[in-house]
């Protein structure tokens, strides 16, 4: 009753809009406008520990006006957002540390001084790039957005899907999902041949992804390398990559399962390579599409006054049904990330997972890839070439019972971590997750989105949650996307 009950509220609430960044576009001779307006109405119903569950819809906006122009080997793009969020919960913070944040409502309440109706514009990249004589080759600096995981742009619409939805933004991403976002101030650079790539990166995060003002700097910074080389004419496509991270808000409580004592006299700076590689593979097999990916990547370096050491990986594999008018796409996956047992022996184990927009692969976002064990199943159909439905089904498990249950995507302003951590409680067993989504282009202009997904937690979410250990969450988007070339008409 109660899953049908947020099915109907999602139904009849107001539209909402896309959950990534507007897409790029080749920047013109002349001037171009671009303003992009996003709605989203969310609805959730958070797990229980009393017996009233902490039920709540709140609506984000967000408008980005952007102006671009290509002038000879220069081209530049300045940037500007507006983002809101209305009608947010004032209860959706629990008392008990343990319970914490009720969901995202509760997360962009905090994050904003407590305040139910936070809106800020904010600077969101402005940023000017260099081209070599090979187009491709080119320089950046300024402020702007970096997913890692996409330095190439396969043909193959197969490895396209891949690459944009289960490898890119892992470890760093813009987390487009969130209502404040996330940009760098830095510079990268890129050099590509026929079938290869190679990317460097260096930036300092801003503020933003909950906090409605997105404008100053974090003492956060990351370096970040990657070579990408296509074979097998195309069909599959490999990635080496090195990333630095240093985390220099000292004055913070970092979340890990130290004893909150621990914690509060650790006050060192964490810095923490990562290194690893990826490998998406698509295969015509008759009438069909077979794929592989396989991502891994291990982390080395110092946890405050810690040492760190951590790892993680995930393989993938499916069928794509080409004969069919909807294609039909089944696949399955397994992703395991090390967690942290022993928070006595000096080492902080738990994979961290950086900057990403964990939203990518954890589409109710109640928890991330940290600590996490995560065997899938998921359906891709097209009823139409504008219509594309996906649900999936996740069994989720602590990988160290002694860790936490991690939630987040890494710092977004000066006064809190950015990651959340619930006590694992010593046992492993944690949630059960099934979604479905769908995404519909209206018009050249519009597009909306929508999603819903139903919890079923165990024993870890219990263990906390004891009232009710199931949780709900959907939303509407709408999508209106404006562009005008100075001296032609909007498209």
């Amino acid at each position: 009753m109660k899953v049908n009950v947020l099915c109907l509220a999602a139904l009849v609430s107001s539209v909402g809009a896309f959950a990534q960044t507007a897409p790029a576009t080749k920047p013109s001779s002349t001037p171009t406008f671009t303003a992009v307006i996003r709605e989203r109405t969310n609805v959730t119903q958070w797990f229980a520990a009393t017996p009233t569950s902490e039920t709540y819809a709140h609506q984000d906006s967000l408008l980005r006006l952007s102006l671009t122009q290509r002038i000879r080997q220069w081209d530049y793009q300045l940037e500007l957002g507006q983002s809101a969020e209305l009608s947010l919960p004032t209860d959706a913070v629990s008392a008990v540390s343990a319970q914490g944040q009720l969901g995202l409502g509760g997360t962009y309440y905090a994050a904003n001084s407590n305040n139910s109706n936070p809106a800020a514009a904010s600077f969101r990249q402005g940023f000017l790039r260099y081209h070599f004589k090979a187009e491709h080759d080119s320089v950046r600096i300024g402020r702007f957005e970096f997913l890692d995981g996409i330095e190439t742009a396969p043909k193959d619409a197969t490895l396209g899907w891949l690459q944009t939805n289960r490898i890119a933004q892992r470890l760093i991403g813009n987390f487009g999902f969130s209502n404040g976002q996330r940009s760098f101030d830095g510079a990268d650079g890129k050099l590509s041949g026929t079938s290869w790539n190679l990317t460097a990166m260096a930036g300092r995060a801003t503020q933003g992804v909950f906090n409605m003002n997105a404008n100053p700097e974090l003492d956060v910074d990351i370096q970040y390398l990657a070579y990408t080389r296509a074979l097998a004419k195309g069909h599959v496509l490999m990635r080496g990559f090195g990333l630095g991270y240093h985390d220099g808000r000292t004055g913070l409580t970092k979340t890990d399962n130290r004893t909150a004592a621990a914690r509060a006299l650790d006050h060192k700076n964490i810095r923490i390579g990562t290194y690893g590689g990826d490998m998406i593979a698509s295969v015509p097999a008759g009438h069909a599409t077979l794929d592989f990916l396989v991502w891994g990547a291990g982390q080395s370096g110092t946890w405050g006054r810690l040492d760190h050491s951590a790892a993680a990986v995930t393989t993938e594999a499916g069928i794509r049904v080409d004969s069919l008018r909807t294609m039909p796409w089944l696949r399955g996956g397994y992703l395991r990330t090390t967690g942290d047992n022993n928070n006595t022996d000096g080492t902080h184990n738990t994979f961290f997972q950086v900057l990403p927009t964990p939203r990518t692969y954890a589409r109710f976002p109640f928890y991330n890839m940290m600590n996490s064990t995560d065997s899938f199943v998921q359906l891709v159909d097209k009823p139409s070439k504008k219509i594309e439905v996906r649900t999936d089904l996740h069994f989720l498990k602590l990988t160290a019972p002694g860790d936490f249950w991690y939630q987040g995507g890494g710092a977004y302003d000066r006064k809190v971590f950015g990651y959340v951590g619930r006590p694992g409680n010593k046992v492993s067993s944690f949630s059960s997750v099934y979604d479905i989504s769908a995404d519909i282009v209206l018009t050249k202009q519009l597009a909306l989105s929508t999603y819903y997904a139903h919890v079923f937690g165990k024993s870890a979410v219990g263990a906390i949650y004891t009232s009710d250990r199931d949780a709900n969450y959907g939303y509407f988007e709408l999508t209106y996307r404006l562009q005008q070339t100075a001296g032609a008409h909007s498209h």
